[in-house]
Order: structure tokens, then C-alpha cells, then sequence
């Protein structure tokens, strides 16, 4: 399916001119047939063979007008498959990057709520101090943080 439509394009201009230049000659032996002095039967059947052979020249001329036009509509379908698979690949990767976002911005704000649900480790810790009893000397030896 793929394949560049401006090579394309230019093998169905080719033809084109391929066809013109095959149709030009099926004339000039249209022409020259016709223009030899010489008559009698075997004049004739080369006249008839000329025109026969022109005219197979022109049919070989439309089947290449055929086969441009089909390089033509192929090269139209592939910019336009192209096109669909461009948008639909835009879509999907901004489907995709969407999603990645807000899957982002969940994480962050699960672990902003998980930070506030869970306790401070500093909480924790001084949750379960023992504290010495009032007025002892032990208090000159507790080693908490933020103490100096």
C-alpha cells in the first residue's frame, strides 16, 4: 500500500506521455500508408495491415491511459490512507499521553493523601517515648529531634 505518491504520480504522467507518444506514431504509419504510390492487391493488404497495426497501437495507447489513472487512484488512495492513519496515530498518542497524565497526577496526589493519612516517623518516635520522671537528671541525657 505504501509508496511515494509523487513517484507515483510521475510513473502515471510517463504513461501519459508514453500513450500520446505511441498514439503519434500509430498516425504517421496511418499516414504513410496511405501516402504510398502503389496500388494492386498487395498495396491493399499492406494498407489494411498498416491500419490494423495503427489500431492496435492506439488500443496499447488507451491501456496506458488505463494503467495511469489506476497509478493515479492508487496514489489517491495512499495519501488518503496515509492521512487516516496520521490522524488515527495523532488520536491514540493523545489518548495515551492524556491517560499518562492523569495516572501522574493520581500517583502525586495519592501520595500527597498517603503522606497525610500515614503518621510523621517524628510522631511515631515520640509516641513512644517514655519520658523520665519529673524533675530527674535522665531529662539532661534525652536525645530527641529538635532538641539542641
Amino acid at each position: 500500500m505504501y509508496g511515494d505518491t509523487r513517484v507515483l504520480r510521475g510513473l502515471a504522467r510517463a504513461m501519459r506521455d508514453q500513450a500520446a507518444d505511441i498514439r503519434q506514431e500509430a498516425d504517421r504509419l496511418a499516414a504513410r500508408a496511405e501516402r504510398v504510390h502503389w496500388s494492386g492487391l498487395a498495396a491493399d493488404a499492406m494498407r489494411r495491415r498498416s491500419h490494423d497495426r495503427a489500431a492496435a497501437l492506439r488500443r496499447t495507447a488507451s491501456l496506458h491511459e488505463d494503467a495511469a489513472e489506476a497509478l493515479d487512484r492508487h496514489a489517491a488512495e495512499v495519501d488518503r490512507l496515509e492521512e487516516l492513519i496520521a490522524a488515527v496515530e495523532r488520536r491514540v498518542r493523545a489518548l495515551v499521553a492524556g491517560a499518562r497524565d492523569r495516572l501522574a497526577a493520581l500517583r502525586h496526589d495519592l501520595l500527597d493523601g498517603v503522606r497525610h493519612v500515614l503518621p510523621d516517623p517524628v510522631d511515631e518516635m515520640l509516641d513512644r517515648f517514655v519520658p523520665p520522671p519529673r524533675g530527674s537528671k535522665e531529662w539532661l541525657e534525652v536525645d530527641l529531634p529538635g532538641l539542641p
